[in-house]
């Protein structure tokens, strides 16, 4: 499939400035969920890309320094595990979503929104997309810089807390990683709603 399907299409109905969305970190125990909104210029080419868990860490990151000094505009939103336990990572990805979109909508009026899968309830026509990474390439430069920004937070962490490996699983549920929460215990940054945060915590 041609990866610039979706943005043709909009292009010859008349919108021009169309924005792609996506999130990354629903699934760790640790950390924000992050949001990345990109308004690609008209034309764009970049070989490569594609969802950004399909892409290697190396390339993943030269796309993203390239997509970011390409844009029209982009924005990355975190919403913090506080707020996921408040109100659940389904709302709280939702929120992020929403926050990227209306602060790239400020620098640039958005004409239409491609969303990967979910729908949001937006003010702007939108299109959501069932595993849009990897079919429209303005969702798949939103979902790469959303997780290489994600990926650098966690490095950021590792280096305060080393014993737990964040560098290598970013905050993901591995059997190492829950290894070291059980056996070094909790640090500011946890989600307490999801198990086995939780589990921990009743111990």
């Amino acid at each position: 499939m041609d990866i610039t399907a979706y943005e043709k299409e909009l292009y010859a109905m008349g919108s021009y400035n169309i924005a792609g969305v996506d999130e990354v970190g629903r699934g760790p125990l640790f950390g924000p969920v992050v949001a990345a909104c990109v308004v690609l210029p008209k034309g764009f080419e970049i070989n490569g890309i594609n969802d950004s868990k399909k892409t290697n860490d190396k390339k993943r990151r030269e796309l993203s320094k390239y997509i970011k000094e390409n844009a029209i505009a982009f924005s990355i939103i975190e919403i913090d595990e506080s707020i996921i336990d408040e109100v659940n990572i389904y709302q709280a990805t939702k929120l992020a979503m929403i926050k990227s979109i209306n602060e790239v909508n400020e620098k640039v009026k958005i004409d239409h929104v491609l969303i990967d899968a979910m729908k949001l309830d937006l003010d702007i026509p939108s299109t959501s997309i069932i595993k849009g990474d990897s079919k429209s390439l303005s969702i798949a430069a939103a979902s790469i810089i959303a997780k290489v920004y994600r990926d650098e937070l966690m490095e950021e962490i590792d280096l305060k807390y080393p014993n737990y490996g964040f560098k290598n699983h970013k905050g993901y549920p591995t059997k190492k990683h829950i290894e070291a929460i059980n056996k070094y215990g909790l640090i500011d940054g946890y989600r307490k709603s999801y198990k086995p945060v939780s589990d921990v915590l009743n111990k």
